[in-house]
């Protein structure tokens, strides 16, 4: 990166003042970071209509328009969702309580998991039929991982240092999520950088994070690649968090110059400094074949191409690859209920810089794809290359491959889509598996093995692994293993409320069908169609008044919430 021509000045300064302020957030007490966790919830509602109709601008729709929900998810709620998971942690803390249950950790078959969802009574109520567990990495025991959870308030508290924090320019709450991570995980003082793409959003967050800016733990830039490569290594910062691609990560630990490539080889690093990335990948979501009612094919087509098309796939866990049975009838009966439900999108715009070209290169592999929802979305029905673009690169943009493999039972299949997605795709970051209750209770050592030889930082069963980058208990990053010289989705995990050590992966569950037809199942639940999904006709009005639950609960608010929710 060429900063020749860059006046850093302003960045130098910006970088003292936060070294200034370090010692002081080290020392604020625990009363005074929940106080100010608090009234942080208070200016994100105060803020929360101007936060999401500001994403919906930028991205070609109006507030109003039925696509303006996910702006109200991915920003609003889900900064306050975080906060209020961290509060939940810190006040146990500071009532003199453990961070965690003794009863939420156990070990099976020799590992430790740890319940973390629903984690208060209010979750079970919202979410009800959803649950979260964190599997921690082999050697870890279920006394280490009490002992060590939110080591931060329990006496390992971290040095004072500086984070700089790279935002990613895709969804409105990631920046804000990693400096709340940054601040209240790893007690950071944070320099984040905005991204050009998504820059707006930075006045919202300068009324929000306000308290933070003015006691001097919290400054926010502006700026691109030569911006971030200066502040990466600059001496008074100490640890660096970029979410983004590969590409960025490898352009300030290598480089863009002539030598980049050599110094990977011979692992001479530009920055040594502690590094935490969340980079994407091909996402995968497989289907198990079963005995499906109609009804079934329709609320699955809808969840599937909700992983796809939220943000019009411009999220890194976008489903991008649909591993379908060869051998299912339902097969094609899951196809076409996709399609129909693609037809009927409202058109919305790829509105991500290079989305063009890369979904140019999409129909260029595949001259033949379908386009629905007025050409804004791609299916590649059947890919058998496992050369194609779709398989090999992400695409970051609205187009969905299907490859069909062998299996002619559950078991079968479920052993080639599992090779299939940890040894053919690229990327560890989250991945998703749909199995009908019926078929995992016949099939349940098939299925168990399938979940835990799937290696995926977040893998939903029944429900989008996206889902787990939003509720603050579950921990978000790849699956571990990856190395500088080799970043692939990433390394360390973020939004982790109970600051777990030693995450593995987090395994999502929710209902395989919802309310009221969950109710005449052998696994009831009351969730209705989830708020999130791009074919919930009350999205909008259900999500602004889920935000607004969130961050102040009262059982009087519940009647508006639930019946928002259960008419879309």
């Amino acid at each position: 990166m060429n900063t020749s021509a860059l006046d850093t000045s302003l960045l130098d300064r910006t970088v003292a003042d936060l070294r200034a302020g370090a010692a002081s957030w080290s020392s604020t007490p625990l009363s005074e970071r929940i106080a100010l966790l608090e009234r942080l919830q208070t200016r994100v509602i105060s803020r929360a209509a101007e936060m999401a109709d500001a994403g919906s601008r930028a991205k070609g729709y109006g507030p109003d328009s039925p696509c303006a929900a996910e702006d109200w998810i991915g920003g609003p709620w889900a900064l306050v969702q975080n906060a209020s998971a961290l509060l939940h942690v810190l006040r146990r803390i500071a009532a003199g309580r453990d961070p965690l249950d003794d009863k939420s950790v156990r070990e099976e078959n020799g590992r430790t998991r740890v319940d973390v969802f629903p984690a208060t009574g209010w979750d079970t109520v919202l979410f009800n039929g959803f649950a979260a567990q964190v599997w921690m990495r082999p050697g870890v025991s279920a006394k280490q991982a009490l002992a060590c959870a939110a080591g931060e308030y329990r006496g390992r508290q971290a040095d004072p240092a500086v984070a700089l924090v790279l935002g990613a320019g895709n969804v409105a709450a990631i920046t804000a999520l990693d400096i709340l991570h940054k601040l209240y995980a790893e007690g950071q003082v944070v320099i984040a950088k905005m991204n050009p793409v998504n820059a707006y959003m930075r006045p919202h967050f300068a009324y929000v994070f306000a308290e933070f800016v003015e006691r001097g733990w919290l400054r926010f830039v502006d700026g691109g690649a030569a911006e971030g490569g200066y502040l990466s290594r600059h001496p008074g910062v100490d640890t660096i968090h970029v979410t983004g691609s590969d590409r960025t990560h490898d352009a300030i630990v290598w480089g863009t110059d002539e030598d980049a490539e050599q110094r990977r080889r011979d692992d001479l690093p530009l920055t040594t400094k502690p590094f935490s990335t969340e980079l994407g990948g091909v996402s995968p979501c497989i289907v198990t074949p079963g005995v499906w009612s109609a009804a079934d094919f329709r609320f699955q087509a809808e969840h599937i191409v909700t992983s796809k098309m939220n943000n019009s796939g411009h999220n890194c866990i976008a489903s991008q690859i649909l591993i379908l049975p060869r051998d299912w009838e339902g097969t094609e009966r899951l196809l076409d209920e996709i399609r129909e439900v693609l037809r009927k999108l409202p058109t919305r715009a790829d509105y991500y810089p290079g989305a063009a070209d890369r979904l140019a290169s999409v129909r260029e592999a595949h001259p033949t794809a379908e386009t629905h929802g007025d050409g804004c979305a791609l299916l590649v029905p059947d890919i058998t290359d496992h050369d194609d673009p779709l398989i090999t690169e992400e695409v970051f943009g609205s187009a969905l491959g299907v490859v069909r493999l062998p299996g002619a039972t559950p078991d079968a299949f479920l052993r080639n889509a599992v090779d299939f997605a940890n040894d053919t795709l690229p990327g560890t970051l989250g991945a998703t598996l749909v199995v009908h209750l019926g078929t995992e209770r016949a099939h349940r050592d098939a299925v168990l093995s399938a979940i835990a030889d799937l290696r995926y930082g977040t893998l939903g069963v029944n429900c989008w692994s996206g889902v787990g980058f939003l509720l603050g208990f579950t921990p978000w990053g790849a699956f571990p293993g990856h190395t500088r010289q080799d970043i692939g989705s990433g390394t360390g995990f973020v939004h982790n409320a109970f600051m777990l050590e030693g995450i593995e992966k987090t395994v999502l569950r929710a209902p395989f069908t919802p309310a009221p037809r969950a109710l005449f199942t052998r696994d009831p639940s009351l969730s209705p169609r989830p708020s999130y999904f791009v074919t919930h006709r009350t999205a909008r009005t259900t999500v602004e008044r889920l935000t607004r639950f969130t961050a102040a609960p009262s059982l009087t608010r519940l009647p508006a919430l639930f019946a928002a929710a259960l008419r879309g």
